[in-house]
C-alpha cells in the first residue's frame, strides 16, 4: 500500500550546511517545505569524519544565515564542533529536518515533482533544491585495483584515525588539504608515510590576516563566469603552507610525487619515487558525482554534473546549492552558504 503524498512549496535535498541556510531562508519567506537527511542526525557527515579534521576556515568566516559560531571567533573549529554547531543551528530555527530520509527518485510529475525516499515517504512539490554537494560517491584511480589483496586500501571518507591501518608502511594519495591532514596524523602515530602527493600543488597561508584580504577584496566573492573567476577556476586547488611545511619536516614521511601506477609487490610508482611494498593506502582522492536518483531530463551533463546557472537549473522549480564554484570561490565554503541559498531560494519562489 503507497504512503500518502505531502505536499510542500519545496523539498530540499540535504541537511549539509547549504540544505540548513535554504531551509532557514524558506523560513522567512514562510514557505512549506522539509529538509530530507539520509543520515540519523544532522552534522552526521561531520562527526564521522577523521578524528583530526577540522574547517579550513575560522568561526568568524563560517556562520550560517542569522546564528554567529558560539565560542572563539579565531579558531578553526574541529570536525565535531562544526556537527553540533549544524545540530544546535537545527534546533535553534525548529527546522523542518527529517533524518533517516535517503531519497531514491525525483522524477517530473504535473505539478512539479515527487520525491520518493527509502523509508516509503512520497512528497509532490513544484520545487526541489539539491543540496547533497558536488561529489558524493568516492573516486580511487583505476591502478588502485592493480595492488594485491594484502594492502588494505581506505578512501579517505571511511578514513577515521590511526589504528584503522596495521603495519608500519604506508601511503596516502592526494594533494588536497585532507591528503596532508591525513598523512601528518599517521606519521605522528609512529607510521612510516609515502606522500604521493604532486608537487606542482600550490600552497597559502590560513590566518586571520589571509582570511580578512580574502574577504575584504572580495577575492572568494569573484563571480565565477566573469574574466578573473574563469582564470581561478584554472587553477590547482591550493593547501595550507603551514600544513605542507610540518609534513615536510616529519622524518618518517616521505615525498614520492604523484602516484602514478601500482607494483605487483604492492607498492606504489610515483613521479619521484616507488615506495616498498605497503601494508595500507589511503586514498584521498575526492570524489565524483552521484545523482542516480535524480530522475529528471535536461538536469544533468553526459558527463552526470549538474547543469545550472548560479545554481538555478534549466528544468524550472530545480536548482543546486553546495557546488565547487557555484558563484564563487566562497561557495564551497560554510560561510559561503548564506549568500547562495538566498539568492536559490529568491528565485524559485518568484518564479515558479
Amino acid at each position: 500500500m503507497s504512503s500518502a503524498v505531502l505536499v510542500l512549496d519545496a523539498v530540499v535535498i540535504g541537511a549539509g550546511q547549504t540544505g540548513l541556510a535554504a531551509a532557514y531562508y524558506l523560513q522567512q519567506r514562510q514557505a512549506s517545505y522539509v529538509v530530507l537527511d539520509e543520515r540519523p542526525v544532522v552534522g552526521h557527515v561531520w562527526s564521522s569524519r577523521y578524528a583530526s579534521l577540522r574547517l579550513f576556515s575560522p568561526a568568524w568566516a563560517s556562520s550560517l544565515p542569522g546564528l554567529p559560531w558560539p565560542g572563539k571567533q579565531l579558531r578553526y573549529p574541529t570536525k565535531d564542533e562544526a556537527a553540533d554547531y549544524l545540530r544546535s543551528y537545527a534546533e535553534h530555527f525548529q527546522l523542518a529536518v527529517e533524518t533517516n530520509q535517503r531519497v531514491t527518485c525525483v522524477q517530473l510529475t504535473k505539478g512539479g515533482f515527487e520525491v520518493q525516499t527509502a523509508a516509503g515517504s512520497r512528497y509532490q512539490t513544484p520545487r526541489v533544491i539539491v543540496c547533497t554537494g558536488p561529489y558524493t560517491a568516492p573516486r580511487i584511480p583505476d591502478f588502485a585495483a592493480n595492488l594485491p589483496p594484502a594492502v588494505a586500501q581506505f578512501h579517505s571518507s571511511s578514513y577515521t584515525e590511526p589504528s584503522q591501518l596495521a603495519g608500519e608502511v604506508v601511503a596516502v594519495v592526494g594533494s588536497g588539504n585532507s591528503a596532508l591532514q591525513i598523512a601528518a596524523d599517521l606519521a605522528m602515530h609512529g607510521h612510516t608515510v609515502y606522500a604521493a602527493f604532486d608537487e606542482k600543488t600550490p600552497a597559502m597561508p590560513n590566518n586571520t590576516a589571509m582570511w580578512v584580504s580574502l574577504l575584504s577584496t572580495g577575492l572568494l566573492q569573484v563571480p565565477s563566469q566573469n574574466w578573473l573567476g574563469r582564470f581561478m577556476r584554472q587553477q590547482p586547488e591550493p593547501v595550507v603552507r603551514a600544513d605542507l611545511r610540518r609534513l615536510q619536516r616529519l622524518p618518517n614521511v616521505h615525498f614520492m610525487g604523484r602516484a602514478v601506477a601500482a607494483t605487483p609487490e604492492g607498492g606504489l610508482v610515483g613521479q619521484r619515487a616507488t615506495t616498498p611494498a605497503l601494508a595500507a593506502v589511503v586514498w584521498a582522492t575526492g570524489y565524483r558525482p552521484n545523482y542516480s536518483w535524480l530522475h529528471v531530463p535536461q538536469a544533468l551533463t553526459v558527463a552526470g554534473a549538474p547543469r545550472h546557472s548560479k545554481g538555478i537549473s534549466p528544468v524550472p522549480g530545480l536548482a543546486f546549492l553546495g557546488l565547487d564554484w557555484l558563484t564563487s570561490r566562497r561557495s564551497a565554503l560554510m560561510g559561503g552558504a548564506a549568500a547562495d541559498a538566498r539568492y536559490v531560494v529568491q528565485q524559485l519562489l518568484e518564479s515558479t
